[in-house]
């Protein structure tokens, strides 16, 4: 064999040793199984983050062999990463990762909004699955600009939130969460229940003011429709509503086991002891089973109830100012042998 022969071969078989070897580390760092991990995690990536930042939280969270691939495809990108919440899987790679990222092709959340009783609380429980911080929502559900543009005032936005779990984006902005919410709202009120709120001669607002005492009263659905037979009762006749969560709420203390005389002397709107019909607006966030027992609810001739003296959640009601005393007492009878202040 020739020597040029012999260097054309020798150079040929470098070029597939090479090529052999690119190939190779091209499929290990792109294309190979490059996660250590074996249950699926999530990358949240800030608007202030960059792909130096966001190779750090891949090393945290998602333990790669190597980020070599990272480095490789971002040099041939623009130094920019969308916001957002994107799965991982232990079959991802490099690459897959990298277009997701650079695509902001995220992954949903699913979002259970709570049935809680201020919107510093909801905007805190928000702050904990959302990108928007506390501060922001807090802010924005108190503006009345805001609150106007959706038909509401800050003492009644809660309304527009029906306590349920929606998919949504980690990244949404304040602005399109409340958007989504007034959607969810609209869905919700539909004809049916529109109807039965018109027959009740009641706006959605004064419903959900409404189920949120009940909701505050008792934690048993099942109770819930004779208590808002109790209620609208009292509405009807012309009778303060009396009812204790509006005194703490009025207080802001949340805590009180026991409501006194002393307690009921606060001057606030809230106070239906001394104020007849709804207070302003809810005082919670009112829940679906709350929203339909107003809607749906029994009816009685009851005028009075008072919680059961075993402790079980469940009240006693009576149609007589007599009956409810007789039932109060067993009550207070029942809180002082506990010690209940």
């Amino acid at each position: 064999m020739k020597i040029r022969q012999r260097v054309g071969l020798w150079i040929g078989i470098i070029c597939l040793c090479i090529g052999m070897f690119v190939t190779g580390m091209a499929y290990l760092v792109l294309f190979s199984k490059t996660f250590q991990i074996t249950n699926n995690t999530y990358l949240y990536i800030d608007e202030d983050d960059n792909l130096d930042s966001v190779k750090i939280k891949l090393n945290e969270n998602a333990l790669p062999k190597t980020v070599i691939g990272f480095d490789i495809l971002a040099h041939w990108k623009e130094n920019k990463v969308k916001s957002g919440r994107y799965e991982i899987t232990p079959n991802d790679n490099i690459l897959s990762v990298f277009q997701r990222v650079h695509r902001g092709q995220q992954t949903p959340i699913m979002l259970t909004v709570p049935s809680v009783r201020t919107i510093p609380q909801l905007a805190r429980a928000l702050d904990k699955k959302l990108m928007i911080d506390s501060t922001s929502i807090a802010r924005y559900l108190t503006d009345s600009i805001v609150c106007k543009e959706y038909g509401y005032e800050p003492h009644t936005i809660a309304c527009i939130f029906i306590p349920n779990s929606y998919e949504v984006y980690w990244n949404i902005s304040v602005e399109a969460f409340i958007q989504r919410m007034k959607k969810e709202y609209d869905h919700f009120w539909n004809e049916e229940r529109m109807r039965k709120a018109k027959a009740l001669k009641m706006s959605p607002i004064e419903i959900c003011t409404l189920a949120s005492i009940i909701d505050e009263e008792t934690n048993k659905n099942g109770e819930k429709p004779m208590v808002a037979s109790m209620y609208l009762n009292r509405l009807r006749i012309g009778m303060p509503l009396q009812a204790d969560p509006t005194v703490k709420f009025a207080l802001q203390d949340f805590a009180l086991r026991r409501i006194y005389y002393k307690h009921l002397d606060i001057d606030s709107p809230y106070n239906t002891y001394k104020n007849k019909g709804l207070p302003p607006g809810p005082i919670r966030i009112a829940s679906i089973a709350g929203i339909d027992a107003v809607l749906n609810h029994e009816t009685s001739n009851y005028l009075y109830m008072c919680a059961k003296e075993d402790f079980s959640g469940y009240h006693n009601f009576a149609r007589t100012y007599r009956e409810h005393k007789n039932n109060a007492n067993k009550y207070v009878k029942a809180l002082n042998k506990r010690g209940i202040k």
